[in-house]
């Protein structure tokens, strides 16, 4: 084993990871024989987001870098809010990310008849018992944060009473929510998790691997803990919600004194500005209809952010730089744009996308003429090579690149003004036409043919390039231009109670039909990513046909976190 401290992927992230210290202490003592095992353990109960990226990149990125191997465990408990389609989309979002667990996919419910011997073993060490408190008796008998609880008036029944009672839960002779499993632990203590938390509970639903076999479930507190000794685990890395639970892990595994003890580690979890993360609230956007669904691209679920247009890349780099920390903090969803920019920007093709058209009508070129004009693919990547624009007597701009009345410091189309069109030629509006309602319709220009490729012959200069579509050969798509989901950058502000819903943001999506696109991307693949000169990112969406192309803007070109960056730089 490498005992050397462990590496980032990535070479230019220096962000800090209390995690990997700890880890090369570990290797240093070689405790648990210089192994590292970690697991992603979501619940599938819904679709993975941001959040769960970070844990993904750290749990298998330490196993990947520590030459250690990370567990895919489903901790599949609760059935009533399971499904076979959250199970099926984690995967994939796992393995989209860049990772593979190879042999070790592992669900709880693989475990279920070991849980349940557990469970008898802490009754027969009389460290569990049957209670026939209700919801309400319980939460009644719990006590609060400053008062201790009470014991349960079933606490000190016998070690054979409590085991045929719960072997008749296991049995089904009870009714669901009628009876639970207990750890005997302390009612008095401080920390409300150790106040004999319950392990089983009766529930009659199918589940999704087990179907009706079983109507007693674990808890995830009782599984979890157990899961992960089963399987080996050396360092068990979750949320900082858990670092109250973390006593009762301890707590089952030394109780059961069971021969592998995983050290729980806690980090804080990824808190994004302009977003929610919670799966209740995430849910409650799917199921009210305030967006299309789990892969909307106004969501921060992974599958959200792959239809959107983001690159697994640009994702893992994301998570390098927030680092890994104790205390809970707020980052600011600019960095996340900022990654994928320098991502995409290495790799996405250049193409010219017009999504406001406005007619150019080239008086001087010949109306039945048309020509082609070599156009870089990617600047940063010279290997990419170029491609060929057609160009003809009609054109199409952006309305924003014409004023009838410039203002100050304005150089682009004007009446009298000259412009560079992009690979093509220097033109000048000479006039323009106008609708009933006053608006600009049409510009008539002339060109230069000496401009030829974007240079005059006599060195003069233009103060503006601006992009173009050949009207005759430009493909007519629909572009869904996508913002912040909330106009809050914490939604419901502090407060529990407030109604974040109310942060909504009615202007997150404006969708253009009448866009006009080069002939190339007449059958983009659907994901497939570009950038529109002078306009943004895009990415062909899932909706997208031959000869009817829809592209979602993937990000903006203007970059808030670079600015940030470079100015930090200049203190």
């Amino acid at each position: 084993m490498n005992n050397e401290p462990a590496k980032s992927e990535n070479p230019n992230v220096t962000a800090s990871n209390f995690i990997r210290v700890i880890i090369d202490e570990d290797l240093k003592n070689n405790k648990s024989n210089g192994r590292v095992a970690t697991r992603f353990p979501p619940e599938p109960n819904g679709y993975l987001h941001i959040g769960h990226a970070k844990s993904i990149c750290l749990n298998f990125g330490l196993a990947r870098d520590y030459k250690g191997v990370c567990h895919l465990r489903f901790d599949d408990t609760n059935p009533s809010k399971e499904d076979v389609e959250y199970v099926d989309s984690i995967q994939e979002d796992v393995r989209w990310l860049g990772f593979d667990w190879g042999k070790n996919l592992f669900y709880a419910s693989d475990y279920f008849e070991n849980l349940f011997d557990f469970a008898v073993q802490l009754i027969k060490l009389g460290k569990a018992y049957v209670c026939d408190l209700n919801a309400e008796q319980m939460r009644e008998y719990r006590g609060t944060l400053t008062a201790p609880g009470k014991d349960s008036p079933n606490r000190n029944r016998s070690v054979d009473e409590n085991l045929d009672l719960f072997n008749r839960m296991r049995a089904g002779e009870f009714a669901d929510g009628s009876r639970t499993l207990r750890a005997k632990i302390d009612m008095a203590s401080g920390n409300i998790n150790m106040r004999d938390p319950v392990i089983y509970r009766i529930m009659r639903a199918s589940h999704h691997r087990t179907g009706d076999t079983w109507c007693i479930y674990p808890m995830y507190d009782f599984t979890h803990c157990l899961s992960d000794a089963i399987e080996g685990i050396t360092h068990s890395i979750c949320t900082l919600e858990f670092e109250d639970h973390r006593p009762l892990y301890d707590w089952v595994l030394d109780v059961l004194k069971t021969p592998c003890h995983p050290q729980q580690i806690e980090f804080a979890r990824l808190n994004l500005n302009y977003t929610v993360m919670s799966k209740r609230r995430l849910l409650e956007l799917v199921t009210n209809k305030y967006v299309s669904g789990w892969d909307d691209p106004r969501m921060p679920t992974v599958c959200g952010l792959r239809r959107r247009g983001f690159t697994p890349e640009s994702i893992r780099d994301f998570c390098d730089r927030i680092g890994v920390a104790k205390r809970d903090s707020m980052v600011d969803v600019a960095l996340l744009e900022h990654c994928l920019r320098e991502d995409l920007n290495k790799r996405s093709p250049r193409v010219m996308g017009v999504l406001h058209p406005l007619k150019v009508i080239i008086d001087n070129y010949p109306e039945d003429s048309s020509e082609e004009l070599d156009a870089i693919n990617n600047p940063e990547d010279l290997s990419a090579g170029s491609r060929r624009l057609p160009f003809c007597r009609e054109l199409f701009i952006e309305q924003d690149d014409f004023r009838e009345a410039p203002p100050k410091k304005y150089y682009r189309l004007f009446p009298g003004n000259e412009v560079r069109l992009r690979y093509a030629y220097y033109i000048t509006c000479q006039s323009f036409v106008k609708d009933a309602a006053g608006a600009v319709v049409e510009l008539h220009c002339t060109y230069d043919p000496a401009t030829r490729g974007g240079s005059a012959p006599d060195n003069r200069q233009v103060k503006s390039t601006i992009h173009w579509v050949s009207a005759r050969h430009a493909v007519t798509a629909e572009v869904r231009l996508y913002d912040n989901l909330f106009t809050s950058e914490i939604p419901g502000g502090a407060s529990a109670e407030a109604d974040w819903k109310a942060d909504l943001n009615p202007d997150s999506l404006h969708v253009l039909s009448d866009c006009r696109l080069e002939p190339g991307l007449i059958s983009a693949a659907p994901g497939s990513r570009f950038q529109f000169e002078r306009v943004g990112y895009f990415c062909a969406d899932l909706d997208s046909q031959p000869g009817k192309p829809v592209f979602n803007r993937t990000v903006t070109l203007r970059d808030t976190w670079a600015k940030i960056e470079q100015k930090q730089k200049n203190i």
